[in-house]
């Protein structure tokens, strides 16, 4: 199906996929892993084991009451060591739990498929496998999954762009287990009663577009579309224009428009909690870089240390100036690298100090640049000039929080201005001053 929609802005990043064809590797059980019981957004999990407990694969070990929520399940079989807060990704100390781990891997043994016979039975099982948003937001999908009552879905949006540099891992997917990612889109077809489905990946892909066009023929209601490489073509607002024409209005959500939107990542593993109970306790993280040995896509237990994954893969040609949880353009930089690998972990890049280094700004030229580059049709200049003249008042007047931080605007400015760091800290400046006139 040809595609009718061009997103405006974006950049051209580079693509620089160099595992792409590497198969994935299976990491060695760690000798400990720390899991942190915020993986998610939404309310923080509370652990519901105790130090010295014995626990096993897929057994829970936190939980919220809330609804925005996803428990959190351990990944590895052993013996609860330390229950407290400890370094996370974004650079702050979360409550975590520590398990040093006895190398059998033994199952928990109430991990069993689950009994869905309807809709509500989905939804409740998709929340009790963990699962979150695997393309990176971590979103719970159970929330994404059940909107409002009268927002009418007529299409499911299947993320498969992968648009950032480096990163291969939903790539893997794709060529690994494109029958699963097939499989998981009918279930949630069928079960939400959504008439059809758009799978959207990036035309520099076409081994994986062939091969999920292949499995998706003769379904009528799903269809695969190849889409131009542009960054950031995979962001939920850009592919949904890109693949139905429709615009999520200022402030609203896919819903609106009657869309929902699932990685690739996502819907396979909702196929394989299916067919075997075991919730989400592992991931396929991308490790890539310039100082990286033996870059490659490897599949590890959620809470492996940063320092464990790099080991596996070689170690390091020179200590690394900079490395990022995430792709270069959105990714977090780490401040430490015993954090932790957790559910929405899709890379993990290690620079040297001429690709690591951030730029020093120079003063605004006012070309406009950064305008053309916004997908969201914002004024990143005027919002850079906003937060540095702490003007928070005024920024929800430029609709400061529609930026969705792709990084497109700070790539494309010549004055190497840091537009996206400034909007972060203008974004949380106005959130904390509409809480305080709630």
């Amino acid at each position: 199906m040809a595609l009718n929609w061009i997103f405006r802005g974006g950049v051209p990043a580079p693509h620089r996929k160099n595992t792409a064809e590497a198969e994935t590797s299976v990491i060695d059980v760690p000798e400990k892993v720390i899991i942190p019981m915020v993986q998610h957004i939404g309310a923080p999990c509370t652990p519901i084991v105790k130090q010295g407990d014995t626990v096993k694969v897929g057994q829970k070990i936190g939980d919220s009451e809330a609804y925005v929520s996803a428990p959190v399940h351990s990944s590895v079989s052993g013996t609860v060591t330390k229950i407290e807060p400890m370094l996370f990704a974004g650079g702050n100390k979360v409550m975590s739990v520590e398990i040093t781990t006895d190398g059998r891997q033994e199952v928990y043994e109430g991990v069993l498929p689950p009994e869905i016979r309807n809709r509500d039975d989905f939804l409740k099982a998709i929340r009790d496998s963990g699962l979150v948003g695997l393309g990176g937001a971590g979103f719970p999908t159970h929330v994404k999954l059940n909107p409002p009552k009268d927002k009418t879905i007529d299409c499911l949006i299947i993320n498969g762009a992968e648009c950032e540099p480096y990163i291969t891992s939903d790539y893997r997917e794709m060529i690994e287990n494109p029958s699963g990612i097939i499989e998981g889109i009918r279930i949630v077809l069928d079960y939400l009663n959504i008439p059809k489905a758009i799978v959207g990946i990036e035309n520099n892909k076409p081994k994986a577009i062939n091969l999920l066009k292949q499995l998706a023929e003769g379904d009528k209601r799903i269809s695969v579309q190849s889409l131009r490489s542009r960054y950031p073509q995979g962001a939920e607002k850009t592919l949904i224009y890109s693949l139905t024409g429709r615009k999520v209005p200022s402030g609203k959500l896919p819903a609106d428009v009657g869309c929902i939107v699932l990685n690739v990542n996502t819907v396979s593993f909702i196929a394989y909690y299916v067919k075997t109970g075991m919730p989400l306790v592992q991931k396929r993280v991308t490790v890539d870089g310039p100082v990286v040995n033996r870059p490659q896509n490897v599949m590890v237990p959620i809470g492996t240390s940063l320092q464990a994954l790099f080991d596996f893969c070689g170690g390091f040609k020179s200590t690394p100036y900079k490395v990022l949880m995430g792709g270069p353009m959105m990714g977090i930089a780490q401040y430490s690298l015993e954090t932790s690998v957790i559910k929405n972990t899709n890379a993990i890049l290690a620079f040297d100090k001429k690709e690591g280094d951030l730029p020093s700004e120079s003063a605004c030229i006012r070309c406009g640049r950064c305008v053309e580059a916004c997908p969201m049709n914002l004024l990143p200049l005027e919002l850079n000039r906003l937060v540095l003249a702490n003007r928070t008042d005024e920024l929800d007047r430029y609709h400061i929080l529609d930026c969705i931080e792709c990084g497109s605007c700070s790539y494309a400015c010549p004055s190497k201005r840091h537009l996206v760091q400034s909007i972060r800290i203008g974004k949380d400046a106005v959130r904390r001053l509409q809480a305080n006139k709630n």
